[in-house]
């Protein structure tokens, strides 16, 4: 499974929600306003920006905005509602490729980072936020915790949910730290629906580690965007790692 695969149009159409799921208020004003804090009077890179969720409403609050995307089907997404003036994207990487301008502030929301599937690709990905900030700057990575200690042992699968209409679990390699991600839509016929997605997944610890290859700190680890206390129960955590200032 390929990530330019998997992101087409159909994924594209079915990844907007709005007002529900990571679309839903609760969900996505805390984000916006976190993002916009850190920005401060600089401005923003995103990483995978996708169809805008994040970056067309921090757009919005003032904050000039730049994006990165792999694909070009959610990039024509986006194009609904945002032009190129007030949100430009360039089509690449998130790795590997570069966005003109220097920014005060690179993030990559929604657990994007692990859609790179090797630790080298993943280490890359720090070095070009780096590479893209000011000093002092910031990056800003939301990422969920792996979920190994709700594997019963001797099997590579957990539901992480079940509700009516929909099933979601995943598939673990733990030799290569992967996980498939696998999703389930059916009705009452006989006939379902299959979406899956690979990923790399990454402990707090590691990334930390990353950080430092690409010379960063971390400043802060929270279990959300609301600044709840990260603890070893959390699920997630929100990690803002900084670009030592200019002595």
């Amino acid at each position: 499974m390929q990530q330019e695969n998997i992101w087409d149009a159909d994924t594209a159409r079915r990844y907007d929600t709005p007002g529900t799921g990571m679309f839903a208020p609760e969900v996505l004003e805390p984000t916006v306003n976190r993002l916009a804090e850190l920005a401060g009077d600089g401005a923003a890179l995103e990483f995978a920006v996708g169809t805008g969720r994040v970056a067309v409403p921090l757009a919005g609050r003032g904050v000039p905005v730049t994006g990165i995307e792999l694909s070009p089907s959610m990039v024509e997404r986006l194009r609904t509602k945002a032009d190129e003036e007030t949100v430009p994207v360039i089509i690449g990487d998130m790795a590997t490729t570069v966005a003109p301008g220097r920014f005060s502030l690179v993030y990559l929301v929604y657990n994007t980072i692990s859609n790179l599937l090797t630790q080298a690709e993943q280490v890359e990905c720090f070095r070009n936020a780096a590479r893209h900030l000011t000093p002092g700057g910031r990056f800003v990575i939301e990422l969920w915790v792996p979920e190994l200690r709700r594997l019963p042992p001797g099997q590579a699968a957990t539901v992480w949910e079940s509700a009516r209409g929909y099933i979601g679990l995943d598939t673990y390699d733990v030799l290569h730290q992967r996980v498939v991600s696998h999703h389930f839509w059916f009705d009452e016929t006989d006939q379902a629906r299959l979406y899956r997605s690979p990923h790399r997944y990454i402990w707090p610890a590691e990334l930390d580690l990353m950080a430092q290859l690409a010379g960063f700190e971390l400043e802060s680890r929270d279990a959300d965007w609301n600044g709840t206390e990260f603890t070893a129960e959390s699920r997630s955590h929100v990690s803002v790692y900084r670009i030592p200032p200019t002595p």
